[in-house]
């Protein structure tokens, strides 16, 4: 078997910067990796806020945390708020890491449960650090809280996307990667086995490869315009189908969390910058004009916009096939899921996971490529749903678009989790999917999906001393919360 010798990424942007620099760590010693961009195309750039996993995919590439503070403009985050979702004026807290702590062989929201169902007024969030720590708008990095069994903070990044793209620039190219400036013209197919055999540059050049990368966003040169693959589109169950983008002056406190305000007819993302306000409008255009669209944005800025608004159009879906060939789609050029719950970027990651495991030699096995698009499938179904659920549950009558959103017929997977919930509070994670019970909890809870009872376990315990064990829990939380010095004063210490 004959190793792949010549990795071809098309496209940079921060799924092409990506891309090179995990292959560049990992596959570098065998092969020689070039990627082709052009300045003159922008890219999409509204990947500015992350989940957790983009700590390890740093950690695999040697990268300091505090330098990528630092080069990326970055902050802390540690949830998202959802406001007006399940209804008007509501508001709740996706957090990231754990709830309460177990007790025995229940789950610890079995227990909160329990207590909600005698009546006892207790919030979800009281037993998660996150949250407890997002409200006062603390930080610090602390694996568990000493002398407990309890884990300490989880966090991810707010990053300026664009920033990101060029520190990883920079550090692929130590790393000995090729950048080739220029646009891709033409995709040259082998005319045996229909492979990608070269791209051509508008300068004539024309680059070889043995394995392409497609990481052309929206464009899909490669794994659309030469290679057909299908895509599906799942506007039915999520209706948005534009964003307006725009930055802002910074204002008020450095928050340690993202904000998600739904508007008439879709919503509005905040993210908090060391140097600006990342702000967005998702919409569908079926329910509002691009005029109004952009009219409620920028009357609900926190300070003076520093550019132009950007729209941007798009389809949610993906293909239903990310690898064919020798070419693998990454990024935009695979899929679009709208940044609701910051998974943009993980998905980026995930599919260079998934590409290291399962990567080829010059035979390309189908099997292998089967597998790929398999994994890829499941991946992006699962996170469809966890989306279409902050729309499905919402009990708004106030506009069509919120009445017509909860009255939509929704995926069996998805229907099937809701009610497994609706009963007993059963809630299980399959296959390793994204999300975890503790996420699709606080979003059910948020928005007010209520189980009609708990497991009967929760009751093999005596009231008293559960009662007693979410007090404590709850206390402990707040205490250590308190004991946090400020988010802003973490940024100016490490990363400004």
């Amino acid at each position: 078997m004959e190793n792949i010798q010549h990795i071809v990424i098309v496209g940079g942007g921060t799924a092409g910067w990506m891309t090179a620099a995990a292959l560049a760590k990992i596959i570098g010693p065998l092969s020689k990796i070039t990627l082709v961009e052009s300045e003159q195309i922008g890219t999409v750039g509204v990947g500015e806020a992350t989940i957790p996993s983009i700590r390890l995919f740093n950690q695999l590439l040697g990268l300091d945390e505090n330098e990528v503070l630092r080069k990326t403009k970055g902050t802390i985050k540690l949830g998202i708020e959802f406001t007006n979702w399940g209804r008007l004026r509501s508001s709740y807290l996706h957090a990231f890491g754990n709830l309460g702590l177990d007790l025995g062989m229940a789950k610890f929201y079995q227990y909160w449960l329990k207590q909600k169902h005698q009546g006892r007024d207790c919030s979800l969030w009281d037993y998660s650090f996150n949250a407890q720590a997002a409200r006062l708008n603390r930080f610090e990095r602390i694996e568990h809280i000493e002398g407990t069994p309890l884990s300490g903070l989880t966090h991810a990044f707010h990053f300026d996307a664009g920033l990101y793209a060029r520190y990883l620039r920079e550090h692929s190219e130590k790393q000995g990667v090729v950048r080739l400036e220029g646009k891709v013209n033409r995709v040259t197919l082998n005319s045996e086995d229909g492979s990608i055999e070269s791209v051509s540059l508008e300068n004539n050049d024309i680059i070889k490869g043995d394995l392409f990368i497609d990481c052309s966003g929206f464009k899909a040169l490669l794994i659309d315009d030469a290679l057909k693959s299908r895509y599906e589109d799942w506007t039915h169950y999520l209706p948005c189908d534009r964003a307006i983008a725009v930055p802002c002056e910074s204002a008020g406190e450095l928050l340690p969390y993202t904000k998600a305000t739904a508007r008439s007819a879709g919503w509005q993302w905040r993210i908090p910058l060391q140097h600006r306000i990342g702000n967005g409008h998702v919409f569908s255009s079926s329910y509002i004009s691009d005029d109004e669209a952009q009219a409620q944005l920028m009357s609900n800025l926190d300070g003076a916009p520093t550019a132009e608004p950007k729209l941007i159009k798009f389809t949610t879906g993906m293909r239903r096939e990310a690898w064919v060939k020798n070419c693998v789609a990454i990024g935009l050029s695979n899929g679009f899921m709208e940044p609701l719950e910051s998974t943009s970027i993980h998905l980026i990651q995930s599919a260079i996971s998934r590409l290291l495991t399962l990567f080829p030699n010059k035979e390309f096995s189908q099997l292998e490529i089967d597998e790929f698009n398999r994994q890829t499938a499941f991946e992006f179904e699962s996170i469809r749903d966890f989306l279409i659920l902050h729309y499905k549950a919402n009990s708004r009558t106030d506009t069509d678009f919120w009445r017509d959103c909860a009255d939509m017929t929704i995926p069996e997977s998805l229907s099937n989790k809701i009610e497994l919930f609706r009963e007993n509070g059963r809630l299980f994670r399959n296959n390793d999917e994204l999300f975890t019970d503790v996420g699709w909890l606080q979003v059910l809870i948020g928005q007010e999906i209520s189980p009609k009872g708990f497991h009967p376990i929760a009751d093999t315990i005596e009231a008293v001393k559960v009662d007693k064990y979410l007090d404590d829990l709850k206390q402990i939380f707040k205490r250590e919360a308190n004991k946090l010095g400020s988010h802003s004063d973490f940024i100016t210490r490490y990363a400004s």
